[in-house]
């Protein structure tokens, strides 16, 4: 505790890491436009992109993967320990499960009405999404060749339950599985009331404490790190790409908006009892750093942080919920593939009724469940989801240039969704019981 009280009192001195990180995000993003501007295609701009400012957001987004997996071993562990009883447990996941549906029907249901009412799709201009297709393929072959290696169905639902451990904590596709053994490993932990199980508890504890400490000296670098992806975005591609497919990315964000600032809103206010203006302003570093990395992994220790300091969440709740949430709860995520989905079924052609646009939007929502927490993980289940339906899975070459900002967009909603998930059951938790686990 008195090194975090020292931090904050430093932090005070200077501008807070949110106000840093959004520097270094205009820095970038004005730096970026202004070479893509004044030098577009020079070899010195790709040199540096590829040398300098590409690896520098790398080593960042490694150094946060690389503590990813301890940290949610250990915060979703400790976090259900502390439930006390099994009771305690059944009545948060049950009210985790419960949100999420209900949430996610409220996205699927925008998503329709958005994505029906402007037709993005017919919008397009044939010859030149046609010619964006042919330059885009070799990747669109990478992303069709990767979601057939993913498991669906059956499987996907067995795969949950890992076989090793340790092959599982090494894979991004299978996070399901190491969160099944942290729950499972929990409730074992709860259950037994032994001298060397509680031990082991504290030696958990200690390792999130840890985790989160190293996971603060490697934030100190995110300022730059933003500076480094925004500036890569913008001088490699600067708005050429978004005002081509302007229909389809206004769309999007329009969907994602809508959810964001007005179904947010209103769970915080009737559900959460919270004013949404002091969470938006309270989850400014977490919704930063979502945008720059566009991973929800990445930016769940930032959450963690922001949900125990600025909103004063009970821990042991926002422990559970903001690890689950990270990759069960991702409405954004879903919200983009659907949309994704629907858009080049109109461009191709391909009618779709609305019973199979509600089916195309479930199975976003399942898909999202087990879509990897980083950069572009989202993009196999739309592959997949073409095929299903008729369009050709090629087309997803059309939106591979535009969705690195569509992705920061979407896990800025996904992270700040899981806050409000823990806002909102975190309210609703008897106020002794809160005591009792803290």
């Amino acid at each position: 505790m008195p090194e975090t009280a020292a931090e904050r009192a430093t932090e005070k001195k200077g501008l807070s890491l949110q106000y840093q990180m959004l520097v270094g995000f205009l820095v970038g993003l004005i730096g970026g436009l202004i070479v893509h501007v004044s030098a577009p295609g020079a070899p010195w701009v790709e040199a540096v992109t590829t040398y300098v400012t590409g690896p520098i957001g790398q080593i960042f987004l490694r150094l946060l993967f690389m503590l990813v997996i301890p940290l949610l071993f250990s915060a979703l562990v400790v976090g259900i320990s502390e439930m006390g009883e099994i009771r305690s447990l059944k009545r948060v996941g049950l009210r985790t499960l419960g949100y999420t549906i209900i949430v996610s029907t409220i996205a699927v249901i925008v998503s329709l009405v958005v994505v029906n009412l402007l037709q993005p799709g017919n919008g397009v201009d044939p010859v030149l999404a046609r010619s964006m297709l042919a330059d885009a393929e070799a990747g669109a072959r990478a992303i069709i060749d990767r979601g057939a290696e993913t498991p669906s169905g059956m499987s996907a639902v067995v795969g949950i339950v890992p076989d090793n451990v340790v092959g599982a904590m090494g894979s991004n596709a299978a996070i399901l599985s190491v969160m099944f053994f942290a729950l499972f490993f929990g409730i074992g932990v709860m259950l037994t009331d032994t001298p060397n199980a509680r031990a082991l508890k504290a030696g958990i504890e200690g390792l999130f404490e840890v985790t989160m400490r190293l996971i603060g000296i490697v934030i100190r670098l995110a300022p730059l790190a933003v500076a480094c992806f925004m500036f890569n975005l913008a001088a490699l591609f600067g708005w050429d790409l978004l005002v081509r497919l302007s229909a389809f990315v206004g769309v999007v964000l329009l969907a994602l908006a809508i959810q964001m600032f007005v179904v947010f809103p209103l769970l915080l206010k009737f559900a959460g009892g919270k004013s949404p203006i002091a969470f938006f302003r309270e989850t400014q570093e977490a919704s930063v750093m979502a945008f720059s990395t566009a991973s929800s992994n990445a930016t769940l220790p930032t959450s963690l942080r922001v949900a125990d300091e600025m909103l004063g969440l009970p821990r042991r709740v926002a422990r559970f919920v903001l690890t689950i949430g990270a990759t069960a709860n991702q409405n954004g995520t879903a919200m983009f593939e659907g949309v994704t989905v629907l858009f080049l079924a109109q461009f191709f052609g391909v009618e779709l009724s609305l019973w199979q646009q509600v089916m195309v939007m479930l199975v976003c929502i399942l898909g999202g469940i087990g879509t990897a927490g980083v950069p572009a993980g989202s993009l196999p289940v739309v592959a997949l989801i073409l095929g299903m339906v008729g369009v050709p899975p090629e087309g997803i070459g059309l939106v591979l240039g535009v969705d690195r900002f569509l992705d920061m967009c979407r896990t800025t909603l996904n992270v700040i969704g899981d806050l409000v998930a823990a806002q909102v059951i975190s309210a609703g938790e008897p106020a002794e019981v809160e005591v009792a686990g803290t």
